[in-house]
Protein backbone atom coordinates (compact mmCIF):
# COMPACT_ATOMS: atom_id res chain seq x y z
CA UNK A 1 0.00 0.00 0.00
CA UNK A 2 0.95 3.38 -0.73
CA UNK A 3 0.62 6.52 1.71
CA UNK A 4 0.50 9.49 0.54
CA UNK A 5 0.47 12.62 2.92
CA UNK A 6 0.21 16.15 1.40
CA UNK A 7 1.58 18.72 3.45
CA UNK A 8 -1.44 21.64 4.04
CA UNK A 9 -0.83 24.58 6.37
CA UNK A 10 -4.03 23.81 8.62
CA UNK A 11 -4.20 20.03 7.82
CA UNK A 12 -2.86 17.53 5.50
CA UNK A 13 -4.41 15.54 3.15
CA UNK A 14 -3.72 11.63 2.75
CA UNK A 15 -3.93 9.51 0.11
CA UNK A 16 -3.83 5.75 0.23
CA UNK A 17 -3.43 2.83 -2.58
CA UNK A 18 -3.71 -0.51 -1.70
CA UNK A 19 -1.93 -3.32 -2.84
CA UNK A 20 -5.59 -4.56 -4.77
CA UNK A 21 -5.58 -1.12 -6.21
CA UNK A 22 -8.71 0.24 -4.21
CA UNK A 23 -8.23 4.35 -2.74
CA UNK A 24 -9.21 6.16 0.25
CA UNK A 25 -8.48 9.64 0.31
CA UNK A 26 -9.07 11.58 3.99
CA UNK A 27 -7.51 14.93 5.96
CA UNK A 28 -5.74 14.86 9.35
CA UNK A 29 -5.63 17.80 11.22
CA UNK A 30 -2.16 19.11 11.75
CA UNK A 31 -1.45 18.21 16.03
CA UNK A 32 2.38 18.86 15.57
CA UNK A 33 5.44 19.25 13.62
CA UNK A 34 4.95 15.62 12.03
CA UNK A 35 1.63 13.92 10.55
CA UNK A 36 0.39 12.35 13.20
CA UNK A 37 -0.59 9.58 10.74
CA UNK A 38 3.17 9.38 9.46
CA UNK A 39 4.36 9.03 13.12
CA UNK A 40 1.70 6.23 13.05
CA UNK A 41 3.06 4.56 10.23
CA UNK A 42 6.72 4.61 11.20
CA UNK A 43 5.78 2.52 14.75
CA UNK A 44 3.34 0.07 13.37
CA UNK A 45 6.18 -1.19 10.83
CA UNK A 46 9.07 -0.78 13.19
CA UNK A 47 6.72 -3.56 15.88
CA UNK A 48 5.30 -5.50 13.25
CA UNK A 49 2.13 -3.96 13.76
CA UNK A 50 -0.82 -5.57 11.91
CA UNK A 51 -3.79 -5.07 13.31
CA UNK A 52 -3.43 -1.13 14.04
CA UNK A 53 -4.83 1.77 12.37
CA UNK A 54 -2.74 1.20 9.21
CA UNK A 55 -3.42 -2.15 9.52
CA UNK A 56 -6.49 -2.22 9.37
CA UNK A 57 -6.59 1.07 6.34
CA UNK A 58 -4.71 -1.94 4.23
CA UNK A 59 -6.92 -4.03 4.72
CA UNK A 60 -9.92 -1.98 3.36
CA UNK A 61 -11.26 0.20 6.15
CA UNK A 62 -11.32 3.98 5.60
CA UNK A 63 -9.31 5.95 7.24
CA UNK A 64 -12.37 8.04 8.66
CA UNK A 65 -14.15 4.89 10.16
CA UNK A 66 -10.93 3.74 12.39
CA UNK A 67 -12.69 6.02 15.03
CA UNK A 68 -16.09 4.40 14.96
CA UNK A 69 -14.93 0.95 14.43
CA UNK A 70 -12.98 1.90 17.77
CA UNK A 71 -15.99 3.11 20.00
CA UNK A 72 -17.90 0.18 18.43
CA UNK A 73 -15.66 -1.99 20.05
CA UNK A 74 -15.36 -0.80 23.24
CA UNK A 75 -12.49 1.74 23.71
CA UNK A 76 -11.69 3.28 26.86
CA UNK A 77 -12.06 6.62 27.79
CA UNK A 78 -12.60 9.32 30.71
CA UNK A 79 -16.32 8.05 29.78
CA UNK A 80 -16.64 4.45 29.60
CA UNK A 81 -13.81 2.77 31.41
CA UNK A 82 -13.88 -0.86 29.90
CA UNK A 83 -12.14 -3.70 28.61
CA UNK A 84 -11.88 -3.10 24.77
CA UNK A 85 -12.56 -6.25 22.16
CA UNK A 86 -9.80 -8.19 21.07
CA UNK A 87 -9.76 -6.92 17.74
CA UNK A 88 -9.04 -3.26 18.62
CA UNK A 89 -5.97 -3.88 21.22
CA UNK A 90 -3.47 -3.52 19.03
CA UNK A 91 -4.73 -0.38 17.38
CA UNK A 92 -5.05 1.07 20.95
CA UNK A 93 -1.44 0.06 21.72
CA UNK A 94 -0.21 1.79 18.61
CA UNK A 95 -1.87 4.99 19.55
CA UNK A 96 -0.65 4.86 23.14
CA UNK A 97 3.22 4.71 21.61
CA UNK A 98 2.30 6.98 19.00
CA UNK A 99 1.77 9.84 21.31
CA UNK A 100 5.07 8.52 23.03
CA UNK A 101 6.84 9.14 20.33
CA UNK A 102 5.18 12.08 19.31
CA UNK A 103 6.15 13.52 22.89
CA UNK A 104 9.84 12.85 22.25
CA UNK A 105 9.35 14.91 19.27
CA UNK A 106 8.41 17.92 21.43
CA UNK A 107 10.67 16.83 24.18
CA UNK A 108 13.55 15.19 23.45
CA UNK A 109 14.30 11.10 23.85
CA UNK A 110 13.97 9.54 27.03
CA UNK A 111 15.92 6.79 28.57
CA UNK A 112 14.55 3.52 27.32
CA UNK A 113 13.05 2.59 30.93
CA UNK A 114 11.69 5.76 31.38
CA UNK A 115 10.12 5.60 27.96
CA UNK A 116 8.81 1.67 28.74
CA UNK A 117 7.47 2.93 32.06
CA UNK A 118 5.36 5.40 30.32
CA UNK A 119 4.27 3.30 27.66
CA UNK A 120 2.86 0.73 30.36
CA UNK A 121 1.49 3.08 32.32
CA UNK A 122 -0.52 4.44 29.23
CA UNK A 123 -1.29 0.77 28.16
CA UNK A 124 -2.60 0.22 31.80
CA UNK A 125 -5.26 3.71 31.49
CA UNK A 126 -6.41 2.29 28.16
CA UNK A 127 -6.66 -1.64 29.74
CA UNK A 128 -4.62 -3.37 27.22
CA UNK A 129 -1.35 -5.79 27.34
CA UNK A 130 2.11 -3.79 27.88
CA UNK A 131 4.33 -3.72 24.51
CA UNK A 132 7.79 -4.59 25.44
CA UNK A 133 10.13 -1.95 23.70
CA UNK A 134 13.58 -2.99 22.20
CA UNK A 135 16.56 -1.14 22.09
CA UNK A 136 16.74 -1.98 18.77
CA UNK A 137 12.87 -0.87 17.64
CA UNK A 138 13.48 2.20 19.66
CA UNK A 139 16.67 3.01 17.58
CA UNK A 140 14.61 2.18 14.85
CA UNK A 141 11.46 4.17 15.13
CA UNK A 142 13.80 7.45 16.39
CA UNK A 143 15.82 7.33 13.26
CA UNK A 144 13.21 6.55 11.07
CA UNK A 145 11.08 9.73 12.85
CA UNK A 146 14.06 11.42 12.56
CA UNK A 147 14.46 11.01 8.63
CA UNK A 148 10.88 11.62 8.22
CA UNK A 149 11.25 15.10 10.49
CA UNK A 150 14.04 16.00 8.36
CA UNK A 151 12.62 15.61 5.02
CA UNK A 152 8.89 16.54 6.22
CA UNK A 153 10.88 19.93 7.16
CA UNK A 154 11.96 20.83 3.73
CA UNK A 155 8.85 19.92 2.00
CA UNK A 156 6.71 23.14 0.53
CA UNK A 157 2.88 23.11 1.06
CA UNK A 158 1.81 21.13 -1.73
CA UNK A 159 4.19 19.13 -1.33
CA UNK A 160 3.98 15.07 -0.88
CA UNK A 161 6.00 12.35 1.48
CA UNK A 162 5.10 8.88 0.74
CA UNK A 163 5.27 5.81 3.02
CA UNK A 164 5.24 2.45 1.52
CA UNK A 165 3.25 -0.09 3.63
CA UNK A 166 3.63 -4.08 3.11
CA UNK A 167 1.40 -6.15 4.67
Amino acid sequence: MRIDITKGTSDDAIAIERADGTRALTRFPKKGPLPHDGVHAIVERALGFRRAFWGHVAGGRHPEDIARLAAEAGHPSAKRAGDPDASIVEMIQAERLVECFEAEIWGGPAALDVLQSVADAAMGQSRVPCVPLSPAAVARIRSDLAAFAAAWRALRVGEIYSFDWTE
